[in-house]
């Protein structure tokens, strides 16, 4: 390890601490789910997007609720629902009788922290509304532009139980999402924890611990981690695995797969092995943080055959599968 990745490596140890007191800190009100509090994280560190997805009642809102009220920015709930329009969302021109002109009327995609709930339930102009949001991190009301807060991130929840009524996200705005997390049931003794904490009357908060300024000064340290050429090349393997899979002896995948990850996959897989090099405390990025991130940065950009869902293969599997095949460095 040479000089510069050691300093750094001591600077990320040093300043990584204030990850652990976020974590503290969520962990008064959110039971359990370790795996999706970290993930929100990466997203934070990385300006990733991030798609939650689990049956209702697994605390996702509150999950992200609780990771923007420990650091001093704004929030924003935006509740999907069938009747939904742009406007509601970037906000609308409104004519003031006083100055005789039209003035702009921000919406709530104004905020360092956007939860787009049930993101599902909207219709298709709305989620091209946000789309732009997302990617450009821009928003047109008019004739006029304004550039978003900085930081600025979506959190969108789906429920992948009920259908009627939703409109599924097309694939172009799924891949805007850096990661999608697939949120699980607690166990036992956690389950018995959040049962407790519910019934008493007063139910924990989380305190302002973090100022804006700092979680800025962190993104940029995050960015920093060092990622080395093989690293670099086993991403490439991992994502090419999923484009070409007869190259990487998996065959009988092939038919499976419609479409292979696209190069935001790559793009996703860097910064989130970075992410979460940094939640561990390292300065460098090792296999296993790719490893550890690629599910949720793969599944949702990698299509499948109508084959595929016949024989109840999934995604994960087909990752499970590249993991397995390609060469680890």
């Amino acid at each position: 390890m040479n000089a510069n990745i050691r300093e750094l490596n001591e600077l990320i140890i040093e300043r990584s601490a204030i990850i652990d007191s976020i974590l503290l800190e969520m962990n008064k009100v959110i039971v359990g789910q370790k795996y999706m509090t970290e993930r929100l994280l990466i997203g934070l560190l990385m300006d990733g997007h991030i798609l939650l997805e689990g049956v209702p009642g697994l605390a996702k809102t509150l999950a992200i609720k609780s990771l923007s009220d420990t650091i001093n920015a704004s929030f924003s709930r935006i509740q999907f629902t069938p009747d939904l329009l742009p406007a509601d969302l970037i906000g609308t021109m409104i004519y003031s009788p006083k100055s005789e002109s039209f003035e702009v009327k921000k919406g709530p995609i104004f905020a360092n922290f956007i939860l787009a709930d049930e993101i599902n339930r909207s219709p298709a102009k709305v989620q091209s509304a946000l789309l732009e949001a997302m990617q450009e991190k821009q928003v047109t009301i008019g004739d006029k532009t304004f550039k978003l807060d900085n930081p600025f991130l979506v959190m969108a929840t789906q429920n992948p139980i009920e259908q009627e009524g939703t409109y599924p996200l097309p694939e172009a705005q799924v891949d805007r999402f850096m990661l999608k997390v697939v949120v699980g049931y607690p166990n036992k003794e956690e389950e018995k924890l959040i049962l407790r904490q519910n019934i008493m009357n007063s139910t924990p908060r989380c305190s302002k611990i973090v100022k804006l300024e700092e979680i800025i000064e962190l993104k940029e340290l995050a960015r920093s981690i060092y990622l080395d050429e093989k690293i670099e090349n086993y991403i490439t393997d991992i994502v090419f695995a999923s484009r070409y899979p007869e190259k990487y002896k998996m065959e009988d995948y092939a038919s499976m797969i419609s479409y292979g990850a696209s190069p935001r996959a790559s793009i996703g897989l860097a910064l989130a092995a970075k992410g979460y090099a940094f939640i561990k405390r390292r300065g460098y990025v090792i296999p296993e943080d790719v490893r550890a991130i690629a599910y949720d940065v793969l599944r949702h950009r990698i299509g499948l055959s109508y084959e595929a869902e016949a024989e109840n293969i999934t995604s994960d599997n087909i990752i499970s599968e590249i993991l397995n095949r390609v060469e680890v460095p």
